[in-house]
């Protein structure tokens, strides 16, 4: 079992792909990891030995945050902005998407759910 940073890796796909299910390393970051620890980028996660895990783990902590600090460092930086009162910061705090896209039809992902809103009723005369 290929356990890094806290996570299983999976057994049965290849080095490159399987160093992507750690948060904050992507297939270029995981790339650049199995090329300096002199790995093929085709080798599956079950072939690596223990001497090739060892060097892996110790790459990933010399250059690299992943996992649980990553994500507190973004939670920090996104605390901050909203604390600051930012254009950023506010758009976090009212659950819209922060990057210039349109709320008027789509960003349902960050709005959640359609809140239906009834219409007013016509007085009759």
């Amino acid at each position: 079992m290929a356990r890094i940073a806290g996570i299983d890796l999976p057994r049965n796909k290849r080095g490159e792909i399987g160093l992507t299910y750690i948060f904050g390393i992507g297939r270029s970051r995981s790339q650049e990891v199995l090329k300096s620890c002199e790995i093929s980028f085709d080798k599956k996660v079950s072939e690596w030995d223990d001497d090739e895990l060892a060097a892996i783990r110790q790459y990933l902590n010399d250059h690299f945050k992943t996992e649980g600090a990553l994500r507190s460092e973004v939670q920090l930086n996104i605390k901050r902005m909203m604390d600051i009162g930012c254009y950023r910061g506010v758009r976090h705090r009212a659950g819209l998407p922060l990057r210039g896209q349109r709320t008027k039809n789509n960003s349902r992902t960050r709005k959640g759910r359609r809140k239906t809103v009834a219409n007013k009723k016509k007085a009759t005369k």
